[in-house]
């Protein structure tokens, strides 16, 4: 196995049983509870960080006639400018998480030092909600983003869509979408390690089974709860898993991220290099020693801060065009 980060495998081993958790069909309604108790929605007031951030909530209607999609908006507080946006996808592997819990770390490590207003979504959740009712969620909220620019107080010339894990993978398979429908044109994508392929059937994917923090078993129970009967089909929609993608021309530049010890290694790679043969621009990174969600795990370790500072300085390149 490509050996772990010490600081990366101190933090993996001080978790203990928590990150070796493998998902399975049979748990995966418990999973769920778990998460939701485990990670409780932060109110907007702590949200607000005492007067730094404004914040709203806001519900969006579907043109599909879908349910209605809750965006949360935040922005640096006393900013009257338009501001450059990032359009989030929280990761949860299509089956967890919410779009409130992400924002403190998001407003703190880019919004005030980049001065950037964040859009976070709340798409629905898999097994509830089958493939394409995240990703055309997640397309809804940014055309009315993109359509309310002005009420936000953002520039629709400079939004970002990104996201991690199980959101990175929507961010992308949401680039593919509004190419193709001619909708909101995003300057960029952030694809930090990103759940792009359902057939699991990478080499990493194989090699790091039982040692990665998110096992091919439970990569394998989350696109089954996300594609029910569609799990496995030859004609899958790129939408759904972009990897499955035959054309990447024409999509916003795209910065690719994954740990060399992480499942989600070789499929991220593999995309980078796919838009690099269509023409396309992708910077990739692969962090040595790097699990998946090392920079959760351990937030203070040396190659987080390096990881953090190789994102920014791409946000802040992007944006600045």
């Amino acid at each position: 196995m490509p050996p772990l980060d010490p600081q990366v495998r101190a933090a993996v081993a001080a978790a203990g049983e928590r990150a070796r958790q493998v998902l399975t069909p049979e748990c995966l309604a418990a999973w769920q509870e778990r998460d939701a108790a485990s990670r409780p929605r932060p109110t907007l007031d702590r949200l607000r960080d005492d007067g730094r951030f404004e914040v709203t909530e806001l519900r969006v209607p579907r043109a599909d006639g879908g349910d209605d999609v809750t965006l949360v908006s935040a922005r640096p507080a006393g900013v009257r400018e338009e501001l450059p946006l990032l359009y989030y996808l929280h990761g949860g592997g299509m089956v967890t998480g919410n779009a409130w819990s992400v924002l403190p770390r998001l407003l703190r490590g880019w919004a005030l030092p980049l001065g950037l207003a964040v859009v976070s979504v709340e798409y629905p959740l898999a097994p509830r909600t089958r493939f394409p009712g995240a990703v055309e969620a997640c397309y809804a909220g940014l055309v009315w983003a993109a359509e309310h620019a002005g009420a936000l107080g953002v520039d629709a010339r400079r939004v970002v869509i990104g996201g991690k894990s199980a959101g990175g993978g929507l961010a992308a398979a949401l680039a593919l979408l509004t190419r193709d429908r001619g909708g909101p044109a995003p300057v960029g994508q952030l694809l930090l390690s990103p759940m792009l392929d359902d057939r699991g059937d990478t080499f990493s994917s194989h090699q790091m089974a039982g040692h990665d923090t998110w096992h091919r078993t439970s990569n394998t129970t989350a696109w089954q709860a996300l594609l029910g009967h569609r799990y496995g089909a030859a004609d899958l929609s790129p939408y759904a898993a972009p990897a499955r993608a035959t054309d990447l021309s024409r999509l916003p530049a795209a910065y690719v991220e994954a740990g060399s010890a992480e499942t989600f290694r070789d499929e991220a790679v593999a995309y980078a290099n796919a838009i690099w043969q269509a023409g396309g621009e992708a910077e990739l990174h692969v962090w040595p020693g790097a699990c998946h969600g090392f920079d959760t795990l351990a937030p203070h370790a040396a190659i987080t801060r390096d990881a953090h500072d190789a994102r920014t300085r791409w946000l802040r390149r992007i944006l600045r065009r």
